[in-house]
């Protein structure tokens, strides 16, 4: 069993991309996932909140503005049944309202995460890691923060090879 987790909320279907709203058969941030996943030998687990978002994307973007602002806690289709084997966790997030979507909190703050070493990566089109390094951070009193990585979605599918380095650099 590998000692790094790598957990993620990715969202398929309508995503902003350089030139407007384009239809994802699957997420930027799961390839992104993925990839560091793969680098560093680790276990993978998908977010995947019980009530699902708007297909619309403007809708859904209502919506995350909706959570964030109540700090809403979303439920989550299910948990790592276990997180006192890994020492090293990967956070693998889209950028919603200025921070990670309110169920990367869910799961997160599910946990007692003293002591593992907590890397947050970002997918976004422009507003980088903005203020999710130190919101996670707060989440997770006790670990050890690693140095995040913003990336552009659209770059994701493409970015294996950075995506590697920096989760080697990471664990």
């Amino acid at each position: 069993m590998a000692n790094t987790l790598v957990v993620y909320y990715s969202r398929k279907g309508e995503n902003h991309m350089p030139g407007g709203i384009q239809v994802l058969e699957k997420g930027n941030t799961a390839y992104a996932a993925e990839y560091v996943a793969k680098a560093v030998n680790a276990d993978l687990f998908e977010i995947d909140t019980l009530q699902p978002y708007a297909e619309n994307y403007r809708e859904c973007c209502m919506e995350a503005v909706q959570e964030a602002k109540a700090k809403a806690r979303p439920e989550i289709k299910g948990f790592v049944d276990s997180i006192a084997q890994y020492d090293n966790i990967f956070v693998c997030f889209p950028c919603w309202c200025g921070t990670a979507p309110m169920s990367i909190f869910t799961f997160l703050e599910h946990y007692d995460l003293s002591g593992k070493k907590i890397a947050p990566l970002c997918t976004n089109e422009g507003s980088g890691l903005a203020n999710s390094e130190a919101d996670i951070a707060a989440s997770c009193p006790g670990a050890v923060m690693a140095p995040g990585l913003s990336i552009k979605g659209h770059q994701c599918k493409d970015s294996e090879e950075l995506l590697a380095t920096w989760a080697k650099e990471n664990v």
